[in-house]
């Protein structure tokens, strides 16, 4: 199984919240760690929203 980096995701984003750094347009939340680590705490299952960015060319 590949690990999800979220920075790679069109549905990631940084929200210049120091308490909530990290957010996920996907599931709609902001956490302190990154979103796909939170999604799998809380259920225990790996990110099924992920959707990996185009390359800028």
């Amino acid at each position: 199984m590949q690990k999800i980096n979220c920075k790679r995701c069109v549905y990631y984003y940084v929200t210049w919240e120091s308490a909530h750094p990290h957010g996920c347009k996907a599931f709609g939340f902001k956490s302190k760690i990154i979103p796909s680590i939170e999604v799998k705490n809380s259920s225990g299952k790996v990110c099924g929203m992920y959707k990996e960015k185009k390359p800028l060319l």
